[in-house]
């Protein structure tokens, strides 16, 4: 794939406690990488606590913005990490799900790897869309009228889905391509 420039390009990152370290710092890694810049937005304060396979602690990190503080109209993507806890907590988080949807309003690109996937369900973001995700969320997609395919990315217009950390490459490039434009 060509190398990407995201000079001036802003992405949001949503998660919170319990997010699936390397889903969080190998696509922020790659935006990075290619000039573009991350903030990590959550319903939570100041830092977070990540896992690693959803037991076992990993490394902290810093909270850019508190969510509501902020707009989709300030960035030009959404990445949601999975990891069970960090997306089972942003599913049932009204001002998660309102944000999401913003970016989506707006037409802009939207990622989700692993478990991101359960807050497109909330926010009825999947239906008629074909999308991949970890395959203990195939059924909750499925019944939300997803079709489920199992593969390394999938890209259905703005929206990449992805499986889990064995594909971050492929998502990650994907990502790179969309926010590029």
């Amino acid at each position: 794939m060509a190398e990407q420039n995201l000079t001036g390009k802003t992405v949001a990152f949503l998660l919170t406690d319990g997010v699936e370290q390397p889903e969080l710092t190998s696509p922020k890694a790659a935006v990075e990488q290619a000039g573009g810049t991350v903030r990590i937005v959550s319903p939570k304060a100041e830092s977070l606590q990540a896992m690693e396979g959803d037991w076992d602690h990993a490394d902290h990190f810093d909270v850019d913005a508190k969510l509501g503080t902020v707009s989709a109209d300030e960035f030009h993507a959404l990445v949601l990490p999975g990891g069970t806890l960090n997306s089972d907590t942003l599913r049932a988080d009204e001002q998660a799900q309102a944000f999401a949807k913003e970016f989506f309003d707006a037409g802009k690109p939207v990622a989700a790897i692993c478990h991101g996937p359960w807050l497109l369900i909330e926010i009825d973001q999947v239906r008629g869309r074909r999308m991949t995700s970890v395959g203990n969320v195939r059924s909750d997609l499925v019944n939300a009228g997803a079709e489920w395919v199992d593969e390394p990315v999938v890209v259905d217009g703005t929206l990449i889905t992805s499986r889990t950390p064995a594909d971050l490459e492929a998502f990650n490039d994907a990502v790179l391509q969309a926010v590029s434009g």
